[in-house]
């Protein structure tokens, strides 16, 4: 026959404490007897009667009283720390200050007391309970499963459960119910496998601490800079295997030693045990090796922590990067080669370019939007000394403020929200041993001319957030298309900063300057954007070589692009032409092939010419050329009163603007003089075969 289970009530103050208590004691004695259980925040029961009742603590006698006959035995539980989360509190550094937090003063001393007598006696206790007048504020908080009364200001709560009944109060209950036989030694296994089981867990935690430790000392030893840690006293924590070989010391025999019986330099002493909280670097030559040391400080571990770096190898690896800064783009893609032209204002503006290249001075490109200032400074980076550098342009009117100031400066981790973490180099440090060039240089706002400024005075930089000034070795060349002195005289530009831009000075040419190269750049652009052969109309070079052109090359550009798009065949018309380059001198009519030979006879825009005078002055010039001679104004009156064609100079000037408007000639300055066109030589070649 079965035997009948003995009973044994539970009471406990709170749902927390009966639900922890009676599975601790369903675990334990369950399969040998029945366990009920009540707290008074639930429902308590009627009045018991011969029952083995056991309390959760003493605080609760006077709410359960009512509960209880005389003919109940009441055993009043001793408690302990849970076991279970005890290893959370044994991880804690020696000396780490806890809030030990609890709802009573009484519940608070005693988990204390308890903590301590059971050898968690490496921490500092600081009791805490609601109402409690003073405390002391800790960033943890330790508490029995009451995280609600935990302060809101600490940063850490450790959990460590609901106190637990213990062995002796376990070996009570087992007393009155009389069993103390062959099932005690049952119940006592299994407390010894909970002891053994938190064993278990602590032993775990210490191997994965040992692993983690072996692989932080493999990371330490495997890196090439020499890493030293040492605390507020100067003993050395860290030391590790490349410092080995910096100071002839084997790092097993420094560890734990004083910084002063490692290192004998004084100067790298009294630098690693500067007491300044700042970051700091310096130079220092250890073993006839120079190295930059980085020092830094950790305030809330007191603990110092230098790297030292061989600056032979800093500088394999700037030049590794610098090579991998030219792989990703950041060079200069065009030479003076590339620059097409050869009128005297572009071949003059090349050969004082190619002069300034050698120098490494800052240098200001001024000229109209369109003119090929990033071409020109390109290829000056590519004629200098600073060729196998980096080049990086940047468009100065293209971003906001802030961002311009962080992508030219950079930026440390947190400086601002949306940082990147690390921080970030900016455009200055990339271009390390090249060329920068900030076009529309007016554009930028004061205070990041006052930032630009300092940069270019004392050739280094802070990044933004930052502390630490960076040594920078980049030249600068700007461009704008703005009167900047004008803009120092409105207050928009410093004047001292326009005198560090513009020590050297290079003005390139509007295209209106050398319309005789509107033909060669025809051609260039036509044979970089297809492979037909494409003909081109004389009025339609006429009205290219007329056209202000107040966008420059690129507007010339677009135009000729535009005529690709639009045009049926390989012969560009007038209308293929788009409408503003149809207009001469931004007249607000738009010239057709049928209104351009209206015009060119009838219009005061461009008058007819005397048929002989027209002919007789072109010839002059076609005949100078074919001899290589330069055509004049003065040479042409010789050549005309030859051929009984009587003019002044006023009037062959006249005239030589005239055929110039009609696309037949190109005026020159200087020995190169005025030069028949493609327009002009097909007029020649047609007046040749019809005499």
């Amino acid at each position: 026959m079965m035997e009948t289970k003995k009973q044994i009530v539970l009471l406990a103050g709170t749902k927390e404490t009966r639900i922890a208590l009676s599975n601790q004691l369903q675990s334990i004695l369950g399969d040998y007897f029945h366990i009920r259980s009540y707290s008074s925040e639930e429902m308590l029961p009627t009045q018991l009667e011969n029952e083995i009742v056991i309390l959760s603590s003493y605080l609760i006698k006077r709410e359960v009283a009512h509960c209880l006959s005389e003919s109940c035995r009441v055993i009043t539980a001793r408690r302990t720390v849970n076991y279970e989360y005890i290893d959370q509190l044994l991880q804690l550094p020696e000396g780490t200050n806890v809030m030990c937090v609890n709802d009573f003063p009484q519940t608070v001393e005693q988990s204390i007391q308890t903590l301590i007598h059971l050898g968690i006696n490496h921490l500092k206790y600081h009791p805490y309970y609601p109402g409690i007048p003073h405390y002391q504020h800790a960033d943890i908080a330790v508490t029995p499963g009451e995280m609600h009364l935990v302060p809101k200001e600490v940063k850490r709560i450790i959990n460590i459960g609901v106190r637990l009944i213990d062995i002796t109060t376990i070996t009570e209950i087992l007393g009155e119910l009389g069993v103390l036989d062959d099932r005690a030694t049952g119940i006592s296994e299994r407390f010894t496998e909970k002891i053994i089981q938190l064993s278990k867990k602590l032993a775990q935690a210490n191997q994965k601490a040992l692993q983690l430790n072996e692989h932080l000392d493999k990371v330490l030893n495997g890196v090439n800079d020499g890493i030293l840690s040492f605390d507020h006293t100067g003993k050395i924590t860290v030391f590790n295997e490349e410092l080995k070989n910096i100071f002839l010391t084997d790092s097993k025999q420094a560890v734990g030693k004083h910084i002063k019986q490692i290192i004998k330099d004084k100067e790298l002493l009294h630098f690693l045990t500067d007491t300044a909280s700042e970051p700091s670097d310096q130079f220092f030559t250890i073993n006839d090796t120079n190295y930059m040391v980085h020092r830094f400080a950790l305030p809330a571990e007191n603990t110092v922590i230098a790297t030292f770096k061989n600056t032979s190898t800093t500088i394999s690896m700037e030049k590794a990067a610098r090579y991998e800064l030219k792989r990703k783009g950041y060079i200069g893609k065009y030479y003076f080669s590339d620059i097409v032209g050869d009128s005297e204002a572009i071949v003059q503006t090349k050969n004082i370019a190619k002069k300034l290249a050698v120098t490494d001075l800052s240098l200001l490109l001024q000229g109209e939007s369109g003119t090929g200032k990033e071409l020109f400074a390109s290829a000056i980076h590519n004629e200098s000394s600073r060729r196998n550098g980096p080049f990086l342009a940047v468009n100065c009117s293209a971003l906001p403020e802030d961002l311009l100031e962080s992508e030219l400066f950079g930026y440390e981790e947190g400086a601002f929200t949306g940082a990147k973490k690390g921080g970030k180099q900016g455009l200055f440090e990339q271009a390390e041993g090249g060329t920068i060039f900030l076009d529309e240089i007016g554009d930028i706002s004061v205070k990041l001319q006052t930032r630009l400024l300092r940069v270019l005075q004392e050739k280094e930089l802070r990044r933004v957030g930052g502390t630490r000034v960076l040594p920078i070795d980049v030249r600068v060349i700007s461009a704008t298309n703005k009167d900047l002195a004008s803009d120092i005289k409105k207050g928009l530009f410093r004047e001292d900063l326009y005198h560090r831009l513009n020590v050297l000075y290079l003005k390139i040419p509007a295209l209106r300057e050398r319309k005789e190269d509107i033909p060669l750049l025809l051609n260039h652009f036509l044979a970089i954007r297809t492979s037909k052969k494409m003909k081109v109309e004389n009025d339609v070079l006429g009205l290219l070589i007329n056209r202000t052109w107040t966008g420059n090359i690129r507007e010339l550009k677009n135009a000729i692009d535009y005529m690709l798009a639009v045009s049926e065949n390989e012969n560009f018309t007038v209308k293929d032409l788009p409408q503003e380059a149809m207009r001469i001198n931004n007249d607000e009519r738009v010239y057709t092939a049928e209104t351009f030979k209206e015009t060119a006879a009838t219009s005061e825009e461009i008058p007819l010419i005397a048929p002989n005078e027209e002919a007789a002055i072109i010839s002059c010039i076609y005949r100078n050329y074919l001899s290589g001679k330069a055509s004049s104004r003065k040479s042409l009156l010789s050549d005309l009163e030859a051929q009984s064609v009587k003019l002044s100079e006023a009037q062959v000037r006249f005239r030589l603007d005239l055929l110039e408007r009609k696309g037949f000639v190109v005026k020159s300055k200087g020995r190169r003089g005025t030069r028949l066109t493609e327009n002009g030589l097909v007029y020649i070649k047609n007046e040749l075969e019809s005499s």
